[in-house]
């Protein structure tokens, strides 16, 4: 009888060291994480405006699909639910106020029990994705109505009626779909567990070429005698955070690189760009049913484009691409798989199945970039050309009704009238800042363990993300810009060489927000540890 339970003992005592560690905590005090995960599918059945250009772009077709992928993650105690946050990433250029705050009024209504503002959103900045409304179109339609350009309301954002769904149209369809995808991982639940890592793989590369005088270019020539260096740093950080269900199988993987995807970014076509083959690349070599949820990095001065020579020809870059076989999305897909599968083995072996976790919200206020009143008048020097140019157009279109059957006929009056209206809006800026000196923004803060996650709705220049990273309290820190619809953040460098996207017209906030902006967001992850 002692031998018998004995033997009934050990064989207890295996199966007890053997169990998961979730499912250990489950059995003792249900205390752990809760994941859950959903995809859908955000792609327009019919023809769109692709954001990404001063231009109009109709989709002609659709390459791959662009998806809304959530993350729903929970930390139980026995005394019930600790806190909990949800993720979502979309292949959009940005995540407009609008566009959040209708996705929240379909969760009010769909899980009334969460809380709205522990839902944040982000996009990958695909320059091949739908446009979904410009946040200044009543201003834009007040505008064409003083200057008497008839405009239906719909197309009073890019200054001419294209047979395509029109942007708000389109937004709402979005909402109704990312609103499902959070629906469902929050419903779907379960006890898992996650670890986070960090791998490097180079996909951004500094998009500013600085030259002799003083002065940089957005994407300039190298092969000059003024060519002097690359205006700033990059970062080929791959940070990453695995998830497993209570079985250990891997569920899903969030991905944080510090480059947007704008791979294919002048194309007719509706495309994720290299999240879709990276997508691809990582279910082949983990699994069809692995959920990959991108983040872009601080990165308002990179690109995944090469700076190089332009004039001479094939470079080493380009010679590697037709010697593989692989294009350029392709090989960035490569490079952050490999990352991806050469540090999962490790982190399998470091799976936190009770981690802390707590999200945190706040409305943050950071001081407007200053305009002046000579910045005023070169935009809107520079505005009445365009404006000029655009009525031009507008005439020829009434004279000549056939000029829309010719192929992308809408190409020059939309670019003509968008310029148009950027140097309206540094005006507007302008009286702005006399009576509100600063913009408030919601900013995000998560901490999963030893690591943290601080979102900004920004195209944030890099130095700023290093920044937080390097003076962060957390052992990593994933900095994830475009939560929200926000302009260039530039650094002083930047300023003063005075490239694309640190002239007045592309920043809301400058080089004192964006110093602002590091020292809150240290300050919301410094509070919860």
């Amino acid at each position: 009888m002692m031998n018998l339970s004995l033997r009934i003992f050990c064989t207890a005592l295996v199966m007890l060291v053997n169990l998961p560690a979730a499912a250990l905590a489950d059995a003792d005090s249900a205390s752990g994480l809760r994941i859950g995960w959903a995809s859908v599918d955000i792609t327009p059945d019919q023809p769109v405006v692709l954001r990404g250009q001063f231009h109009a772009r109709v989709s002609e077709r659709v390459m791959d699909p662009v998806t809304a992928t959530a993350l729903a993650l929970e930390s139980v105690g026995p005394e019930g639910v600790r806190d909990y946050t949800v993720m979502v990433s979309v292949d959009l250029v940005s995540v407009s106020d609008q566009l959040r705050e209708e996705i929240r009024e379909h969760l009010a209504q769909q899980l009334p029990d969460l809380e709205p503002t522990k839902v944040f959103f982000f996009a990958t900045h695909t320059h091949s994705a739908p446009a979904f409304g410009s946040r200044t179109i009543e201003r834009d339609a007040a505008v064409a109505e003083q200057h008497g350009w008839d405009l239906p309301a719909d197309w009073a954002d890019w200054g001419v009626e294209l047979e395509a769904m029109p942007g708000q149209r389109y937004r709402q369809f979005a909402a109704e779909r990312i609103a499902e995808a959070v629906t469902q991982a929050w419903n779907k639940r379960q006890p898992g567990g996650v670890g986070f890592g960090l791998g490097h793989a180079v996909v951004g590369h500094n998009r500013l070429t600085a030259y002799t005088s003083g002065r940089s270019q957005m994407y300039g020539a190298t092969d000059r005698p003024d060519f002097s260096h690359i205006e700033g740093y990059e970062d080929h950080s791959v940070h990453l955070l695995y998830t497993w269900d209570a079985e250990q199988r891997l569920t899903g993987v969030v991905i944080n690189v510090a480059c947007p995807s704008q791979v294919s970014e002048s194309i007719y076509e509706i495309s994720a760009d290299f999240w879709h083959d990276t997508r691809v690349e990582l279910r082949q070599r983990l699994g069809d049913d692995l959920f990959v949820l991108p983040q872009t990095a601080a990165s308002g001065d990179q690109s995944p484009h090469l700076i190089g020579r332009r004039n001479q020809g094939e470079n080493a870059e380009q010679r590697m691409e037709r010697l593989t076989g692989r294009n350029r999305r392709q090989e960035i897909a490569v490079r952050i798989a490999d990352a991806v599968t050469s540090v999962l083995p490790t982190i399998e072996q470091n799976i936190e199945w009770d981690p802390p976790l707590v999200h945190r919200v706040e409305s943050i206020e950071l001081t407007r970039r200053l305009i002046s009143e000579r910045d005023v008048q070169d935009a809107l020097a520079e505005s009445e050309q365009w404006r000029g140019r655009y009525e031009q157009m507008r005439q020829a279109l009434r004279d000549d009704p056939e000029i829309r059957n010719r192929r992308r006929w809408y190409t020059d009056i939309t670019r003509a009238y968008r310029r148009t209206m950027r140097g309206i809006g540094v005006r507007e800026r302008f009286e702005l800042q006399q009576v509100e000196p600063k913009i408030p923004y919601e900013i995000h803060v998560v901490r999963i363990g030893d690591m943290a996650m601080a979102t900004n709705p920004f195209e944030l220049y890099l130095d700023f993300g290093v920044q937080i990273q390097q003076r962060s309290r957390a052992v990593q820190t994933f900095v994830v810009q475009l939560a929200g619809t926000g302009t260039y953040v530039p650094t002083e460098r930047s300023v003063a060489g005075g490239a694309y996207g640190a002239v007045p017209a592309s920043t809301a906030i400058g080089p004192e927000g964006g110093r602002e902006l590091v020292e809150e967001t240290l300050r919301m992850i410094e509070s919860m540890w």
